[in-house]
This record gives C-alpha cells, sequence and structure tokens, in this order.
C-alpha cells in the first residue's frame, strides 16, 4: 500500500523550484505615428503651406513650402511624427481645413 500512495501523491519526485523574480522594470515607449498629407487637384501651395504653419506646431514658412512642393511633386509628404494624440490632433485640423489626409500610420 504504501508504494501504490507514494504514486499517488508524487512522494520521491523533485520539488518544483519557482524562478527567481526580476526586480528590473521594462519599460516600452508608446510608438509615434505620421501625419500624412496627400496630394489632390484641388488644395494649392499656398494653401497647404497656410495650414502646415497654422496647424504644426513649429512649422516656419519655408519648411510649409519645401513640404507642398513634395506633396505636388511627390504625391504625399509626411508632415509631422510624434505621440498618438497629438498626431490625431494635427490630422484632424488638416483634414478640416481641405487637406487630403493619408490615414494615420505607426512610424
Amino acid at each position: 500500500m504504501v508504494t501504490r500512495l507514494s504514486a499517488v501523491y508524487g512522494m520521491g519526485t523533485a520539488p518544483t523550484v519557482a524562478p527567481e523574480r526580476s526586480n528590473q522594470v521594462t519599460r516600452k515607449l508608446y510608438p509615434n505615428y505620421k501625419v500624412i498629407v496627400l496630394n489632390d487637384d484641388f488644395n494649392t501651395f499656398q494653401h497647404v503651406a497656410d495650414c502646415l504653419t497654422k496647424y504644426i506646431p513649429g512649422m516656419t514658412s519655408d519648411r510649409a513650402w519645401e513640404l507642398a512642393n513634395q506633396v505636388h511633386y511627390e504625391g504625399q509628404a509626411i508632415v509631422w511624427v510624434g505621440p498618438q494624440e497629438p498626431a490625431e490632433l494635427y490630422h484632424q485640423q488638416l483634414r478640416r481645413a481641405g487637406l487630403t489626409m493619408a490615414p494615420l500610420e505607426a512610424a
């Protein structure tokens, strides 16, 4: 009977050892998002540049014109990259101003 009980209750097996807990915290950064303006047949260079300087923080007039040219000649331009919440705001503001926008995209 003793042999049978040891088989049932696992007597004689090696003890289970729990892995040591790590005190190290791994920080995961939030992804950045790209705000992309697309070329279209109805927005002027002036309107695109004006919208960029109005809604994108720190956007200079010269940089806005470079991006307007890129939109026209390359079909699109990434006008801002950063955290999701401000990316959503800038995307919405530019879209409401009439610019043709690509969907927000993780960078």
